[in-house]
This record gives structure tokens, C-alpha cells and sequence, in this order.
């Protein structure tokens, strides 16, 4: 039997992001069709918009401001509805009154992978779905918390740690690195820490990538 070979993905994303869920998809599916490659990922913060406050913003004020009051928004969520549905999305802005400022969310998504990748994967998917399926305000302690706890952390830690100051230094910190380093744009897969895809590319592409860097790691070709 040949031997798995390894991979590691880094995907710098915002959970506010809806493009970064049709990644999140897209991505499962491609590791799925690469039964030849044990992928491991982790997620890493990115926030399209820092200067929201802390308590969020008034979501349909926050578009207008934005994106104006034309069809370009419209059109824009129909076609990541359209998106979504192929691959098990059910994108519900309509339901989003909350724009917020995710940097607690991405506290929390840290103190997940320090438990464990599989913990950590799972609140990322348990966020995209209550933000862009259910609507709720996942800036929110009480909706983070319920999160952190249905993807298998101690509620009671997590209440805690977000009630302090801990680790706010260090992910916002991690989330300007990436905007220095040249990402502009999320979601960004970064390969073995040396490659970027950036965007919610499709399946197929995301499998190739996966196929060829796995190749060359195996090979040693990784410069």
C-alpha cells in the first residue's frame, strides 16, 4: 500500500467573510476528492474590517454604507446564493442584522487549535453556519461560547478568556502580518507555509494544488 503523503493548509480568512465559507466548502470537498494526501488545516485570522466596533453595527446601515443602496449588492448575494447552494450553502442575509467585529471570533477560533485541529475546524464551520445560515451575531460572548462548546470546549473557560484581554494583542497582531505580507483578499490557502491561492477557487483547482504540492513535498522539490 503506498503511504499517505502530508500537507499543511493555512487558510487566512474572516468568518464574516461569505466567499471564505464558499472556500471552507470547496476546500472539504477537494480534500475529500484526495484520499492520497493527509491534509492537515488550520485557520488564520483576517479581518476585512478592524474598525468595526466592539458591540458591531447596525448590518443593512453598515451595507449601505459600503456597497450603497443600487443592485450591485443584490446581485452580488444572488450569485454567492447560487454558489452556496451547489455546495450545501443556504446563505440567509437577510437574516444578518449584525455586522461584527470579529476579532473576538478569531480569539476563540485561536484557543480552539491550541486544543486541537478537529476542534478547531469545527467552530470555524459552526461560525460560518450561525452567521450566514442563521444570522446570528457572532460577536456575541453568549453565541461565541455556545460555539466554542458545541464544537467541545469548556464553555466556562471560553466565557472566561473573552470576558479578559487575552490573546486580543496577539490576533490582531497576526491578522495585520498577513495584510503585510500581501493578503488582500480572503480566503487565502497557503501551502506548506511557501504557496498561496488566494479566492474561493473551485474544486478542481484546489485539488490540483493539493496533488501537485503534495507531489513535490514527497519528492523534496520544496524550495
Amino acid at each position: 500500500m503506498q503511504e499517505k503523503q502530508n500537507l499543511r493548509i493555512d487558510v487566512v480568512s474572516d468568518v464574516v467573510c461569505p466567499w471564505c465559507f464558499l472556500g471552507q466548502k470547496r476546500l472539504d470537498q477537494a480534500i475529500a476528492s484526495s484520499p492520497g494526501v493527509d491534509v492537515a488545516v488550520s485557520w488564520r485570522p483576517f479581518q476585512l474590517d478592524p474598525t468595526i466596533p466592539r458591540e458591531g453595527m447596525d448590518r443593512a446601515a453598515y451595507m449601505r454604507g459600503k456597497f450603497g443602496d443600487g443592485d450591485g449588492l443584490r446581485a452580488a448575494h444572488a450569485r454567492l446564493e447560487s454558489l452556496g447552494r451547489a455546495v450545501g450553502i443556504d446563505y440567509a442575509f437577510d437574516a444578518i442584522k449584525v455586522s461584527p467585529n470579529t476579532l473576538d471570533a478569531h480569539r476563540v477560533i485561536r484557543w480552539a487549535g491550541a486544543a486541537s485541529p478537529e476542534v478547531q475546524n469545527k467552530l470555524v464551520r459552526n461560525l460560518f453556519r450561525l452567521y450566514f445560515e442563521q444570522g446570528v451575531n457572532i460577536g456575541d460572548h453568549a453565541a461565541l461560547a455556545d460555539a466554542a462548546s458545541d464544537a467541545g470546549m469548556d464553555r466556562a473557560v471560553v466565557e472566561s478568556l473573552l470576558a479578559s484581554d487575552a490573546d486580543r494583542d496577539a490576533v490582531a497582531e497576526e491578522a495585520a502580518t498577513a495584510a503585510r505580507m500581501g493578503v488582500s483578499g480572503v480566503p487565502c490557502f497557503l501551502f506548506e507555509g511557501k504557496y498561496a491561492v488566494m479566492g474561493a477557487q473551485d474544486v478542481d483547482t484546489l485539488v490540483d494544488a493539493i496533488r501537485q504540492i503534495a507531489e513535490a513535498k514527497a519528492k523534496g522539490e520544496l524550495t
